[in-house]
């Protein structure tokens, strides 16, 4: 059955990927994942009236999440969180600045914030995997470089995923799977920011994972 009950909180937290407009024009969910999936959830279970939060900011990393997960993610005690992070870890990891975030540093730091959503919440946990929509094989390229890289960030949230007892979207493997049979740009105009087909996908697979 559909996870997501009448009368609960549901909060979404992470970059781009999740911010996708909601604190300009297209506040407060955004043009994205989010927003699609809340349609479909509309669509589906009219009776079932959520509270719901977009959270995500342009730009973040985990370090950024930490910073503000009492306001953003505590203070609203959700029933449900979702977190998609860790792209924008990698890109300033291999671009070497000082706001890098490598694997042995992205992992702990999520950790920190996971186990204050149990320790302060009550909320169940649905983690979204980094993406990067490319099918690039040449390591030499920027973009076999991050794909290279991904493993690690990917591997540290599935760990988390099993630690935590969260549900698992992954996001990277299904973008994955659709370039066997089409190319990136229909899904993606450059390998990170979705368009509305990829923002589909991504909302596809997160209701799935929450029984929709």
């Amino acid at each position: 059955d559909f996870v997501l009950q009448d009368g609960q909180t549901v909060v979404f937290i992470g970059d781009s990927i999740t911010d996708c407009g909601r604190r300009d024009a297209r506040t407060p969910f955004g043009s994205g994942y989010v927003k699609i999936a809340l349609d479909l959830i509309t669509a589906r279970y009219p009776e079932r009236r959520l509270r719901c939060f977009n959270e995500g900011i342009s730009g973040n990393t985990v370090q950024d999440l930490a910073s503000r997960w009492q306001p953003d993610v505590i203070a609203h005690q959700p029933d449900w969180l979702c977190v998609k992070i860790g792209i924008n870890d990698l890109h300033r990891t291999l671009d070497r600045t000082p706001e890098a975030v490598p694997p042995e540093r992205f992992e702990p730091l999520y950790r920190e914030c996971l186990e204050a959503a149990r320790r302060e919440t009550h909320a169940r946990l649905v983690l979204i995997d980094p993406f990067y929509v490319s099918g690039e094989t040449d390591p030499s390229t920027r973009e076999g470089q991050v794909l290279a890289r991904l493993t690690a960030y990917l591997d540290a949230v599935q760990r988390l995923a099993g630690e935590f007892g969260a549900l698992h979207v992954r996001a990277h493997e299904a973008f994955q799977r659709q370039l066997r049979y089409r190319p990136a740009a229909e899904f993606c105009p450059e390998p990170v920011h979705p368009n509305l087909t990829g923002h589909t996908l991504i909302a596809h697979e997160l209701l799935r994972a929450l029984a929709w």
